[in-house]
C-alpha cells in the first residue's frame, strides 16, 4: 500500500506523517480546509515543504465539502485514508462549538462515506485521550469506558469512534482510531502549550499555567507519533472469528475496528516542563498561576502495550530532547537566534 490521502496535511501531525511517508517512497494526496484558527503562514509554509516533493499533491477544500472531497478520494485512489484534519483545541471548543461540529462530525462523515465508496483498503482517524474524559484510573487503556467526556472537542471525538465502529461493521471498512496524548514538537501549533510559553518567556510577558501547576501529560514528541501511525498503515483489523478477541486488544467484537494509544507511556508532571523550557532557554518565566479550566483534566497518561504488540513501537524522544528541539525551529523560524 503505498498511496496514502491524508487529510490536514498543512497541519501539525499531517505534516510530519506526510513527510514521513514520502521519505517512505508512499504516493501522497494531502487535503487542508487551511483555515484560520491559528496563523494561516505556517499553513502555507508545511504546504510549500511538501510540494516540493513531486510524489506530493494536495487539494485546499473543507472537509464539510463532500463534492470536492469525493472528487479528490475518487481521483486519487488512495490504497489507505489517514483523516487527521479537524477542528483542533479544547479550549477554543468552548467558544466556538459549531466549528467542531461541522469539521469534527459532518467533516468525519463525509470522510467515512468517501472511504466506503472506494472500498479503501484501510480508514485510520485520529481520536483524542480526551475521551477518557473524567477517568481517574491510570494509566488510560483502550479497553476502559469513555461515557463521561468532559468538552465539546472530546464529544465529537468519541462521536467519530462511534459512527467509525457503525461503519466498520454495516460496510466492513477496516478502520484503525488511534487517541493522541499532548503531541509537541517543531511546526506545532501557536495555540499548544509548549508555543506559548516558549513564545511567552522570551517576549518577557507572563505564561498561564493552571490548576497552579499541579498538572501531568503524556507529553508525545511528534515523530514518534507519525512512526506509530506508519506502523499502524499496515497493521489491519481483521472482524474476529465467532466475536473472539484477544486478551487486552480494543478490536471489536463485531467489526474490523480497533482503538489505539499512541503516547510516550509515561507521565510529566507539568512544572517539569517548564524547568525544561527556562533551561534550554537560560531564562526564567514570569508565571502567572491560575485554577483548572473548565473541561481540563489533571492528568493523562496513556498505556501502550497494545501498539507495541501490534507493531512493535516503543517511543524514543524524551521530553527534555523533544523541547530542545522544538525551540531550536522556533528560534530559527522566527529569527530570533
Amino acid at each position: 500500500m503505498k498511496k496514502a490521502l491524508i487529510t490536514g496535511t498543512a497541519g501539525f501531525i499531517g505534516f510530519h506523517l506526510a513527510k514521513l511517508l514520502l521519505k517512505e517512497n508512499f504516493y501522497i494526496h494531502g487535503y487542508d480546509g487551511m483555515t484560520d484558527y491559528y496563523d494561516v503562514n505556517l499553513k502555507k509554509k508545511r504546504n510549500e515543504i511538501l510540494l516540493q516533493n513531486s510524489k506530493f499533491t494536495m487539494t485546499e477544500g473543507m472537509l464539510e465539502d463532500s463534492v470536492k472531497l469525493d472528487s479528490a478520494v475518487m481521483k486519487f485512489k488512495p490504497d489507505v485514508i489517514v483523516h487527521l484534519a479537524a477542528q483542533a483545541g479544547v479550549r477554543y471548543s468552548l467558544e466556538n462549538p459549531r466549528a467542531y461540529i461541522n469539521s469534527n462530525i459532518i467533516g468525519t462523515f463525509n470522510v467515512m462515506e468517501a472511504a466506503k465508496r472506494i472500498k479503501i483498503k484501510h480508514l485510520l482517524m485520529a481520536s483524542t485521550s480526551s475521551v477518557y474524559g473524567a477517568n481517574e484510573q491510570m494509566p488510560f487503556v483502550e479497553t476502559d469506558k469513555t461515557e463521561t467526556q468532559l468538552t465539546i472537542y472530546a464529544a465529537t471525538k468519541k462521536a467519530n469512534e462511534n459512527l467509525a465502529h457503525s461503519y466498520a461493521h454495516l460496510w466492513n471498512i477496516p478502520t484503525t482510531m488511534f487517541r493522541f496524548f499532548t503531541v509537541y514538537g517543531p511546526w506545532g501549533r501557536p495555540d499548544m502549550a509548549l508555543y506559548k510559553f516558549v513564545k511567552g518567556i522570551i517576549e518577557d510577558n507572563p505564561i498561564d499555567i493552571y490548576n497552579k501547576g499541579e498538572m501531568s501529560r503524556d507529553f508525545t514528541y511528534v515523530d514518534d507519533v507519525v512512526q506509530g501511525i506508519k506502523l499502524l498503515i499496515t497493521s489491519i483489523p481483521n472482524r474476529p472469528d465467532n466475536g473472539i478477541v484477544p486478551i487486552k486488544d480494543s478490536l471489536s467484537p463485531v467489526a474490523p475496528f480497533r482503538v489505539v494509544n499512541i503516547g510516550n507511556s509515561s507521565k510529566v508532571k507539568l512544572l517539569d516542563f517548564i524547568n525544561a523550557i527556562e533551561k534550554k532557554l537560560g531564562k526564567r518565566a514570569v508565571r502567572n498561576y491560575l485554577p483548572m479550566q473548565t473541561g481540563d483534566v489533571p492528568e493523562t497518561w496513556a498505556e501502550t502495550s497494545l501498539l507495541q504488540t501490534l507493531t512493535g513501537y516503543k517511543s524514543k524522544i524524551k521530553f527534555q530532547d523533544g523541547i530542545s528541539n522544538f525551540i531550536d525551529w522556533y528560534l530559527e523560524y522566527y529569527n530570533k537566534k
